[in-house]
């Protein structure tokens, strides 16, 4: 997998559509998802090299000049994050779990990245906006100090942006919920 994923959250579909267009033309980089996404908005996302990856964010911010709401470029992302998100995680055993909530697609995924590298955990989903209001989850799994600090770095992580909404860790759950997570 490529060593960078890129961002942009647009408050248009049609311009997210014209700016993923855009990201595609200009550097040499994958396009791992672009979809529209609630509310109404539209989600790209890219991975490639560092540079490919900013230079593909850079051209779509332009494109789309005015229709982005948010955006990042985390180099040397997490290789867990890639199957967090297609929900495509193979997790062996879920022993405590950490559940963490935001208000937007794009923090759930920069805090699940920070969470992976903070601590010895296992992604077993980053759930961004569809079919829960533009929020993300994220949820992971491992012994009960990792998740704790895990979660307590993918918070730290988004506090400057205010899109924190709630985390939970759960020491032991039960069979009945976890067959449910994995």
């Amino acid at each position: 997998m490529n060593a960078a994923i890129g961002a942009l959250e647009f408050n248009s579909i049609a311009r997210g559509i014209e700016a993923a267009d855009a990201m595609a033309k200009a550097a040499e980089v994958e396009i791992f998802t672009s979809r529209s996404i609630c509310p109404g908005k539209y989600l790209t996302l890219v991975h490639g090299n560092v540079s490919s990856v900013s230079a593909a964010i850079q051209a779509g911010r332009e494109v789309a000049r005015g229709f982005v709401v948010d955006e990042f470029v985390i180099p040397n992302v997490h290789p867990e994050i890639f199957p967090a998100l297609t929900g495509t995680a193979d997790v062996a055993e879920i022993r405590a779990v950490g559940v963490l909530e935001t208000y937007s697609a794009l923090t759930g995924i920069l805090a699940g990245d920070a969470a992976a590298k903070a601590a010895p955990v296992a992604l077993i989903e980053v759930r961004v906006a569809n079919g829960i209001g533009g929020k993300a989850v994220l949820i992971l799994t491992g012994d009960v100090a990792s998740v704790e600090a895990a979660i307590r770095a993918g918070i730290d992580a988004i506090a400057h942006t205010g899109l924190y909404v709630t985390s939970v860790v759960i020491p032991a759950p039960h069979a009945e919920l976890t067959r449910f997570l994995n």
